[in-house]
């Protein structure tokens, strides 16, 4: 080895080193190591963890449907039953404890989806007994109840303020091995097409997500919850670097109607959206493509009464810049039923601001 090398080998190590720490956010902590500090997350995780619980399932499998159960000679025969016995069927999940003092947790939809029976299993080992408390399929969200009996809640963080590149780490677990973080960043923000009926403005990221990890948190590394982790992208049904988690925002929302209806009922503004593309944008002197393009207005609807017409591009709410036709509905949707939004809407070169009141769909 020549002298070159053997005086620059340690400037190699010493600036390498000093990328990946100058790279680190500034709430991981050091910790005392092996020749000087080290990086770790595990202060922040000792924290947050034991709000993320295990959830089991016992749910009634679907009944056969074959048309030769319907033939009383054929049942006869083979001395069969009326109909066959559904069997029960186990399935596991995550959950976040949301609220220590009432007991909720938020869980997916999907997790809990025909449930007889739901078991919560604290970080500490403890089982409960859980109530839903409501369940909307559009949103993948349920909110179980707990008793609240020394729990560990995990606070929102703001949703909102995510940016492509944030740190973050997923809290579940897969395949049933039990509690397991797993870290990345958020690799994209507002997907949507997953589900041709959801309200999806997905976050997405590049922390491991596998099966039993549905209903488990997506927490920012000052230990907030992002995000309630939903779906993965997966040709094989294991990781591939693409889950997908529900906003931290859209979650509280759906957890607040849920704990005081039972149910979601969807936001209506009256009218119909489309997407604006770059013909469009052109042919209404628009210099982009942003917004949504108002097709149709209901008459009699809360559009109606705010002036809103064909035409228009809505393209912010609330001071929120709108991302498209789904990005509305989205927004729209679930929104509190009576609520008064703010309207940016761009028309014949000019933008104006108005004042419409969400009604029910």
């Amino acid at each position: 080895m020549s002298a070159f090398v053997k005086l620059i080998r340690p400037l190699i190590i010493v600036f390498t080193v000093s990328l990946l720490i100058g790279g680190l956010p500034a709430q991981a902590q050091f910790v005392p190591g092996i020749g000087g500090s080290v990086p770790t997350l595990a202060p922040m995780l000792e924290k947050v963890t034991p709000a993320v619980v295990n959830i089991s399932v016992v749910s009634q499998a679907p009944e056969e449907d074959n048309p030769l159960y319907s033939d009383p000679y054929f049942r006869r025969y083979f001395n069969l039953p009326d109909r066959p016995q559904a069997e029960p069927r186990l399935s596991a999940g995550s959950g976040v404890i949301v609220d220590a003092t009432r007991g909720y947790v938020l869980t997916n939809h999907h997790v809990v989806a025909n449930a007889r029976k739901i078991l919560v299993t604290l970080k500490d080992g403890r089982r409960l007994d859980a109530k839903l408390v409501g369940s909307d399929k559009g949103t993948d969200i349920a909110v179980l109840q707990i008793p609240a009996r020394n729990l560990t809640a995990l606070p929102f963080g703001d949703s909102d303020a995510l940016r492509v590149g944030d740190y973050v780490v997923a809290i579940g677990n897969p395949f049933g091995l039990g509690q397991t973080v797993t870290s990345g960043i958020v690799s994209a923000l507002g997907r949507s097409g997953l589900s041709r009926e959801g309200y999806e403005d997905f976050i997405q990221t590049d922390a491991s997500i596998n099966p039993g990890n549905s209903g488990g948190a997506l927490v920012t590394f000052d230990g907030r919850l992002a995000g309630i982790n939903s779906a993965i992208l997966s040709p094989a049904g294991g990781n591939i670097g693409i889950g997908f988690a529900v906003p931290g925002k859209i979650a509280r929302l759906v957890m607040t109607q849920l704990i005081q209806h039972g149910e979601v009922i969807r936001g209506k503004l009256g009218v119909a959206i489309q997407d604006i593309d770059s013909d469009i944008a052109a042919s209404l002197g628009l210099e982009d493509a942003g917004g949504a393009l108002i097709a149709a207005v209901e008459q009699g609807s809360p559009a109606a009464a705010a002036g809103l017409k064909p035409g228009d591009v809505v393209a912010a709410v609330d001071g929120r810049q709108v991302h498209g036709a789904a990005d509305l509905r989205n927004r729209i949707g679930l929104t509190p039923v009576g609520s008064q939004i703010e309207l940016t809407v761009r028309s014949s070169g000019s933008e104006r601001t108005v004042r419409a009141r969400v009604s029910g769909s």
